[in-house]
């Protein structure tokens, strides 16, 4: 039971930390996942919604420390049984997830590594039955220092995760893992190769037939049955090639510009998902740095979900001398982690991307 313990302790405590500091990385972008399972189509707990982003600045930190803790030793109790109500929720949660089909991608790693909620379901059932030989091996969960070095490196622990996460949210993530990172081509991560493996699809047909109600499933094709057709449902088996980028456009009300704008040498990107929600000061930074950008050739446009008059008003409330297009807000929330958020493209290659609080930095 000793050794057990011992690995039991290793493997949680590491995962916890490399769990918690990939979404440390983006603590904002795992805000957008908790507003996600807050809202009326999964949890319904709406009210929770304005509180998302410190609901995941706590639960990242926590998650962090509690690794820490587990590994050094520190106030094993309180370790070990905090990190079984922890796990106890999630386990909850991607079942929930899983079993009613809400949430597609559980947010467990960030954008490191997407799983489905059946295999973060999976997950966190191992993760629960490692912690529960720690809970029954609790007295084999000793301190590896003596008492001072062991409280420092823990308040170290939590020093540190407060000021990365601080950090992160007043700057960009710190390793970009999505696929508008600099250096990411737009275009070819909306591409889907000739030979991409294609979609399965499950077909179950319902007849009638003399009577009774009947389902015959294909693969596809309409079956030749001697009776009356009620409907048809499917269900994909298999994905196939699913490309990183999805659902990136730029339109105006009558057209779509997206190839226009990605073929562009040099493109300045001004996103703001949502022009009410943005923060005032990196808005009046806009305007100087936009209006040096036109003056060295760039062309500027706004990128937002919000409606015209909105983009009007702000427009004219700053001055701004560009035009905002539209996309969809959670792509925008995806391309960067600010509002205002600036990215830089050449011929729709990411070249540069910066919160607005590192406007200043971003050389043209």
């Amino acid at each position: 039971m000793k050794y057990i313990t011992h690995i039991s302790r290793l493997l949680v405590g590491v995962l916890f930390i490399i769990s918690g500091f990939i979404k440390l990385n983006d603590p904002l972008g795992f805000s957008y996942k908790l507003q996600e399972y807050f809202s009326a189509e999964v949890l319904n707990m709406e009210f929770l919604i304005p509180y998302a982003l410190l609901f995941s600045v706590f639960v990242v930190v926590f998650e962090v420390v509690l690794g820490v803790f587990l590994l050094i030793g520190y106030k094993p109790k309180f370790t070990v049984y905090s990190l079984l109500a922890m796990i106890v929720f999630f386990t909850f949660l991607t079942f929930y997830s899983a079993y009613f089909d809400k949430v597609k991608d559980c947010g467990c790693f960030g954008d490191a590594l997407k799983l489905t909620p059946w295999e973060s379901f999976t997950k966190d059932v191992i993760l629960l039955v490692l912690i529960l030989i720690l809970v029954r091996g609790l007295r084999y969960v000793k301190p590896l220092f003596t008492k001072l070095p062991t409280t420092v490196i823990a308040l170290l622990s939590f020093i540190v995760s407060l000021w990365f996460g601080y950090h992160v949210l007043m700057h960009l993530p710190a390793i970009d893992f999505r696929a508008y990172a600099i250096g990411k081509n737009i275009q070819e991560q909306m591409e889907i190769p000739e030979d991409a493996a294609k979609p399965i699809l499950e077909y179950t047909w319902t007849f009638n037939v003399n009577g009774e109600n009947k389902e015959f499933m294909t693969n596809g094709s309409y079956p030749e049955v001697d009776g009356d057709y009620i409907g048809v449902e499917t269900k994909t088996i298999d994905e196939g090639y699913v490309p990183p980028i999805q659902d990136f456009s730029i339109t105006s009300d009558d057209e779509d510009l997206t190839t226009y704008f990605l073929e562009k040498d040099k493109l300045v990107l001004i996103a703001m998902y949502n022009i009410s929600a943005s923060e005032a000061d990196g808005v009046a930074k806009l305007k100087t740095f936009t209006d040096e950008a036109l003056q060295k050739g760039y062309t500027v446009i706004g990128l937002t979900s919000s409606y015209v008059d909105l983009q009007n008003e702000v427009k004219q409330n700053y001055n701004l001398n560009f035009d905002f297009y539209l996309c969809d807000e959670k792509v925008i929330k995806t391309i960067v982690r600010a509002n205002p958020g600036i990215v830089l493209l050449e011929k729709g290659t990411v070249v540069n991307k910066a919160h607005w609080n590192d406007i200043e930095d971003i050389e043209l």
